[in-house]
C-alpha cells in the first residue's frame, strides 16, 4: 500500500499538480475552513485522546494551526518569488538568482501530545512549498487520527495530499520508500530510526525532538508573576506532555524554598485542592505511559523528595502536578526528558553556577530564564546551546511566526514555522544566467604566462583584468 501511495503521489507531482501558487493557496484556504467549521470535531477529538481543556485545545493547536495557515497565505506569493541576488566579476555580465523549488513527494509522521497542530502545521509547510504530501498522524491519538483521515480529503486535494492511519507496521513500510523529505516529531529513539531509514535513500530530514528543557529562576525576579508562567507553561501544556514544557528548575539554595512556597499556592488556585478532579489538566496519554511515569518516582530516593503533589488515579490516568526537590542527578527522573506532571527543582550556591550545570546535559529544545540581571541574561543567552529560548516567559516563544522553531544535537535538526515551515520542504536552486557576449579568452587552453595573469587578476577582483578580458586579451587566432 505505501509503494502504490507513493507512486501516485510521484505521479501528482510529475504533473506539475503541486506547483502552481493558485493550487498551494487553493489547499491553505481549505485548511482555514476545515478548522472553522469542524473546530467542534477537533475539539471533541483532542478530549477523547488526551482529556485536553478545551481552552487549552483552542490556544494551543486550533488557533495556532489556522494563524500558521493565515500567515501561509499572506506570505506565499513573495516566499515563490525568485530572489536576485548580486553576480560576481568573475562572471560578467551575468545575473544570478536563486530559484524556490519543491523537494517533491514528502513524509511527515506526527507526535500524539499535539497531535492536531503538530499534524497540520508541517503539512502547511510542505503544501506551500509546493510538495505533494504523506500525513502519518500518531496511533496514540487515535480520535485526532481518525478525524485527520476522515477530514482531511474533504477539504483539500486527496489525490496530492493524503493521509495513512496506522502502527508501527505501517510506518515501517512508510519508511522504506524513497521520499523527498521526511519531517519526524518525537522521541529521539525513534528519530534515530527514522534517521536511519532515511540514510538508505540519502533522504534528508526534519527532526522535531525533545529534551530536557531547564528553567533558571533569579532571586530578583517578580515571583508571583513568575510562578505563574512557569505553571501554565508546565502543566497548562498537556500536564506536562510538551516537547517545550519546563523539564527542572535551577535556582539558589537560599531562594529554593520561597520559590516552591509560592508554586503550591499558584497550583491550588489553578487547580484546586484535589487537582486529580480538575478539568483544566490533561491526563496521561494511555497506560504505558503512566507507568513510565510513576516508577520514575517510585525509588525511595526519589520519592523522598517530593515536596507537593504526587497523587495519582491510574483508572483515569491522572496525575497530579508534582514538585521535588534536589533529586539526585543520577536517577532516571534526572537523567531523562520527564514529559509528564513532574517538575524537579535543582538548587545551586551561585545563580551563575546554572548555566554550567545546563551545560553537562544534552542540548535542549528549549530553555528559559527568570530574572532582572541584564549580565546574566546576555551570559544564557551567549553560552547556552539550545533549540530556541525564552528570557521571563515559558513556551511563547512557539507562537512567534518571524522566529524558526526547532532543535540542535539530540533535541533535534530543522525547524519550520512561519517562512521557515516553506524553506523547509524547499530546494534554494542556484541559477546563472549569461548571454553569449564577454567572452573572455583568459579561461581557454592553452594556458599563457599572459593568460595566467589576467585570470589571476580576474580572481582577485582588478578592475583591470577585466577590461583586458573583455577586450579578448590576450589575443590569439579563433
Amino acid at each position: 500500500m505505501a509503494e502504490e501511495t507513493v507512486r501516485e503521489l510521484r505521479a501528482c507531482f510529475a504533473a506539475g499538480r503541486t506547483r502552481p501558487a493558485e493550487w498551494r493557496a487553493a489547499q491553505l484556504k481549505a485548511l482555514v475552513r476545515l478548522i472553522d467549521e469542524k473546530e467542534a470535531e477537533i475539539t471533541a477529538a483532542l478530549h477523547d485522546d488526551l482529556a485536553k481543556p478545551h481552552m487549552e485545545s483552542y490556544l494551543h493547536e486550533i488557533s495556532l494551526a489556522k494563524s500558521s495557515c493565515k500567515f501561509a497565505l499572506n506570505g506565499l506569493k513573495n516566499w515563490m518569488k525568485p530572489e536576485k541576488v548580486p553576480a560576481a566579476i568573475t562572471t560578467f555580465p551575468s545575473s544570478a538568482q536563486i530559484v524556490p523549488e519543491p523537494l517533491g513527494v514528502v513524509l511527515i509522521i506526527s507526535a500524539w501530545n499535539y497531535p492536531f497542530m503538530l499534524s497540520i502545521d508541517p503539512v502547511i509547510g510542505a503544501i506551500a512549498a509546493g510538495n505533494a504530501v504523506v500525513l502519518k498522524p500518531s496511533e496514540l491519538a487515535p480520535a485526532t487520527s481518525s478525524m485527520l483521515a476522515k477530514l482531511l480529503p474533504e477539504y483539500v486535494d486527496s489525490t496530492c495530499i493524503k493521509v495513512v492511519e496506522g502502527g508501527v507496521t505501517e510506518t515501517t513500510e512508510l519508511l522504506e520508500q524513497r521520499w523527498d523529505k521526511i519531517f519526524y516529531t518525537g522521541s529521539g529513539t525513534v528519530g534515530r530510526i527514522v534517521l536511519a531509514a532515511a540514510a538508505k535513500h540519502l533522504t534528508p530530514v526534519a527532526l522535531e525532538l525533545g529534551g530536557k528543557c531547564p528553567v533558571i529562576v533569579d532571586s530578583n525576579v517578580d515571583l508571583h508573576v513568575a510562578v505563574k508562567r512557569i505553571a501554565v507553561g508546565k502543566w497548562g501544556c498537556n500536564n506536562g506532555q510538551a516537547c517545550i514544557a519546563p523539564d527542572y528548575i535551577i535556582t539558589t539554595k537560599s531562594f529554593a524554598p520561597e520559590l516552591v512556597d509560592s508554586l503550591k499556592r499558584v497550583l491550588e488556585r489553578f487547580y484546586g485542592k484535589d487537582p486529580l478532579e480538575s478539568t483544566d489538566l490533561s491526563r496521561i496519554v494511555n497506560s504505558k505511559h503512566f507507568q513510565r511515569l510513576k516508577e520514575l518516582v517510585e525509588e525511595k530516593k526519589v520519592a523522598e523528595k517530593i515536596v507537593y503533589g504526587g497523587q495519582t488515579d491510574e483508572k483515569r490516568l491522572k496525575i497530579a502536578p508534582t514538585i521535588l526537590l534536589d533529586v539526585p542527578q543520577d536517577t532516571a527522573l534526572m537523567t531523562g526528558e520527564i514529559f509528564g506532571p513532574y517538575l524537579p527543582i535543582v538548587t545551586v550556591e551561585k545563580i551563575e553556577d546554572s548555566i554550567d550545570l545546563i551545560n553537562t546535559k544534552t542540548k535542549p529544545l528549549a530553555a528559559y530564564l527568570f530574572t532582572k540581571n541584564k549580565k546574566l541574561q546576555q551570559d544564557f543567552v551567549a553560552n547556552v546551546p539550545a533549540g530556541g529560548m525564552l528570557v521571563n516567559d515559558v513556551a511563547l516563544h512557539v507562537a512567534n511566526p518571524y522566529l524558526p522553531f526547532g532543535g540542535v544535537g539530540d533535541s533535534g535538526t530543522g525547524s519550520y514555522h512561519g517562512k521557515f515551515s516553506f524553506d523547509c520542504f524547499t530546494h534554494k536552486k542556484a541559477v546563472l544566467i549569461r548571454g553569449f557576449g564577454g567572452e573572455a579568452g583568459a579561461r581557454y587552453p592553452p594556458y599563457t604566462p599572459e593568460k595566467q595573469k589576467i585570470l589571476r587578476g580576474l580572481i582577485n577582483g582588478s578592475f583591470i583584468a577585466l577590461i583586458l578580458a573583455l577586450l579578448g586579451f590576450p589575443r590569439e587566432g579563433r
